[in-house]
């Protein structure tokens, strides 16, 4: 029986169509321009003939694409071009440029003035790291999802490591994360000294491993002051053995604050991890904040909204989006007197010694409580 629903999980995790760079620099203003940096350590694949694939790239290459996100459609849905048929770009993702950086100084140069133009905050980065089984453009056009859903002010920046994009590639994944690390320290540092005084640094799956492994090495470096930039970490369903987790937190400490772990209970892709690798749970799906109790992290549990797979919740629904683009008041309330917490995010807030649970419950459900 096991045997059938690890079969079953691979089969729909394996289903959809993959998403691709589709370059039309005419379908500008007709949806919204999205601005992505981006530093990727992919290689070009001889198979596939894709430059940036799934082979791994010793030399960081650094990049900047406007994503067009289309009007037609619905929050937290990616809606890409149909091979063989014309792109329509009222309802299909399409990239309007993509520019490629001769050197990590005109990268610098680049992402200085982008920072420098922002209005809100200042000088905030947000690096998001994706996760197993996503190629470039998946990445790259997720990032642009959440930016325009989530009406992000910041500057986004994406790191792209090198999945095999693929259901059955797992344990290449899991080596291209532990190749990835210095690509991602390097990008880290590259965005501070762009002129970057906040990073927030957002990773789903498997690149919670990857962002877990990198703030180690930085923590073991010595270098501190580029770990105090770092502003806040947000881990969506992390695809992460619990107990490496933990080790890398003591590495790290203190963590930057705020900590956020989205779960969910229901997650049947971190299930198949977990059959994969033996274990009866990973972070992303623990079953209570009591698991980490002795740590300064806040954990969401988004189970209440799974629809699928139920592996990127926090991205796929309207309902959360609309819940989480208010998401750097949590911070606040969280360190505000603890009979103001009930109702945040729309949720309850427990907490567990230094770990605090957000439960998070449809408005409807909210209602009849």
């Amino acid at each position: 029986m096991r045997r059938f629903v690890l079969v079953a999980l691979i089969v729909v995790a394996g289903c959809g169509e993959r998403g691709a760079v589709t370059l039309m620099p005419s379908a500008k203003g007709i949806g919204t321009s999205q601005g992505i940096f981006i530093g990727t350590t992919r290689g070009a694949d001889p198979e596939t003939g894709e430059a940036l694939g799934r082979e791994r790239s010793d030399k960081t290459k650094y990049m900047r694409m406007d994503i067009s996100v289309p009007p037609d459609r619905t929050e937290g849905q990616i809606t890409w071009p149909t091979p063989g048929r014309p792109v329509d770009p009222s309802k299909e993702f399409v990239a309007l440029n993509q520019v490629t950086f001769d050197s990590s100084a005109a990268f610098r140069q680049n992402l200085s003035a982008a920072l420098a133009r922002q209005k809100v905050r200042g000088p905030e980065a947000i690096i998001f790291v994706h996760g197993f089984d996503t190629n470039f453009a998946e990445g790259v056009y997720r990032l642009a999802q959440l930016g325009h859903d989530m009406k992000l002010k910041s500057t986004l920046i994406h790191y792209s490591w090198p999945s095999r994009a693929s259901a059955l590639g797992y344990v290449y994944d899991r080596d291209s994360v532990m190749f990835a690390r210095d690509g991602l320290d390097s990008l880290i540092g590259q965005v501070r000294a762009a002129g970057a005084r906040r990073i927030l640094i957002v990773a789903h799956s498997m690149g919670a491993l990857l962002v877990m492994e990198s703030l180690r090495d930085l923590a073991v470096a010595g270098d501190r002051d580029v770990l105090s930039n770092i502003s806040g970490v947000v881990l969506l369903s992390p695809d992460m053995d619990v107990d490496v987790f933990r080790q890398d937190v003591q590495r790290i400490k203190p963590l930057p604050q705020p900590f956020m772990i989205f779960t969910s209970k229901t997650d049947k892709a971190l299930r198949l991890s977990a059959f994969l690798t033996g274990e009866d749970q990973r972070v992303g799906n623990l079953a209570s904040a009591a698991d980490l109790s002795d740590l300064k992290v806040t954990i969401v549990d988004t189970t209440a909204f799974s629809t699928g797979l139920g592996h990127f919740n926090m991205g796929d629904s309207p309902a959360l989006l609309a819940l989480l683009s208010q998401i750097s008041s949590v911070d606040a309330a969280l360190e505000s007197d603890p009979s103001k917490r009930l109702g945040l995010l729309g949720g309850a807030v427990l907490t567990v010694q230094n770990a605090t649970q957000i439960i998070l419950s449809p408005v409807a459900a909210i209602a009849n409580q």
